[in-house]
């Protein structure tokens, strides 16, 4: 069982016993969760660097924050902690140059929830984990759900790299979108992934985009005003119709929390109200099971085609599929990584 896990000690341990100056590349919020392990594991950490337009001889967590070319000058050989998230392949191939150089760790932690990916969590639910990689559609799925999984586990941003895809494959070999389908975007956010699907689509019968944060809402209005037949809500995607606490940060990671504002949640069932859909995407920012159960009869009775994002939560790379496949269990299974580090963009596609 879990023969695929081929990395048994997890970053944080190997960097606990690093005989090498440990410098952390980033500031911010991800570097803030880096230090509370650092903290947790007793990892000492040499300071910190930031890219050269950043750095403007200011101090983060008490450390003087360097450019990684002072460094050079001074260290012979140190080991580099990534905290922050490459999107883009401009600064994804800045990194893969800097890992030519230096050691390069991009520690996995959780964008919603708690606790850390390691090896004992994967003995921890070994048979659900084991049971996903088996009911995997294809070759390629089960080699980045292994290379996904090791790197949660070690950091090594070469798992990433060799089991990156184009999202354009996915729309033209998993999805196929067809002209005659309702589209719902669960997660809008300006408007971005709605005109990607359109792109892919060309045609469609209608869409249907919630985004629960007000500012990123207006942007969504703003951006698909001259789109053909698109409802728009300013929700949460939930499990049922109420209201909820939710935490708008005017971006991406904008989550449901205890301590955020009462918003209003839908669910899809309760929106479509007994209509088709032909695809769903989640990107929920760790909400996505609860969205699941809010779809389930619409998953059950109709089978659209399904787009869930896999990496907000630790649980999120076997408990989704899990919670699908006991919904509905005649749906095939695929999980792609686009071009993202850390783990981000590793998605599910059920079909």
């Amino acid at each position: 069982m879990l023969d695929f896990i081929k990395e048994k000690v997890s970053c944080w341990e190997n960097l606990k016993h690093e005989k090498r100056p440990v410098f952390i590349y980033g500031m911010g919020d991800g570097a803030l969760k880096i230090m509370y392990v650092f903290n947790k594991y007793k990892i000492p950490v040499a300071g910190f660097f930031a890219s050269d337009e950043f750095v403007r001889g200011h101090e983060f967590c008490g450390h003087l924050v360097h450019k990684l070319s002072e460094l050079e000058e001074k260290i012979e050989d140190f080991v580099i902690v990534l905290a922050f998230a490459a999107g883009y392949q401009s600064l994804y191939e800045k990194i893969k140059n800097i890992a030519k150089k230096h050691t390069v760790i991009a520690p996995d932690v959780p964008v919603a929830g708690d606790g850390l990916f390691t090896y004992e969590y994967c003995l921890e639910n070994a048979a659900e984990i084991q049971q996903v990689y088996d009911m995997l559609a294809d070759d390629d799925s089960k080699k980045v759900f292994a290379d996904v999984m090791n790197f949660k586990i070690s950091g090594k941003i070469e798992y990433l790299d060799r089991c990156t895809s184009e999202k354009s494959s996915v729309y033209n070999d998993i999805i196929r979108p067809s002209s005659d389908e309702t589209y719902i975007d669960l997660g809008a956010y300006n408007g971005d992934t709605v005109s990607e699907f359109i792109s892919y689509a060309k045609d469609y019968k209608k869409i249907i985009a919630l985004e629960p944060d007000s500012k990123n809402f207006k942007k969504l209005v703003r951006n698909t005003e001259n789109f053909s037949n698109i409802e728009t809500h300013n929700a949460v995607a939930w499990n049922c119709d109420t209201c909820i606490p939710f935490d708008s940060r005017n971006g991406r990671q904008s989550s449901v929390k205890k301590s955020g504002v009462l918003s209003q949640a839908r669910s899809v069932d309760s929106i479509l109200d007994g209509s088709e859909a032909g695809i769903i995407k989640m990107d929920i920012e760790g909400a996505e099971y609860q969205a699941i159960k809010g779809a389930e009869n619409t998953i059950r009775r109709h089978s659209p085609k399904l787009m869930i994002s896999l990496y907000h939560r630790n649980e999120d790379m076997f408990k989704l599929p899990l919670l699908i496949h006991s919904i509905n269990p005649d749906y095939k299974f695929f999980i792609r990584h686009q071009l993202y580090i850390p783990a981000w963009e590793t998605n599910l596609y059920c079909i």
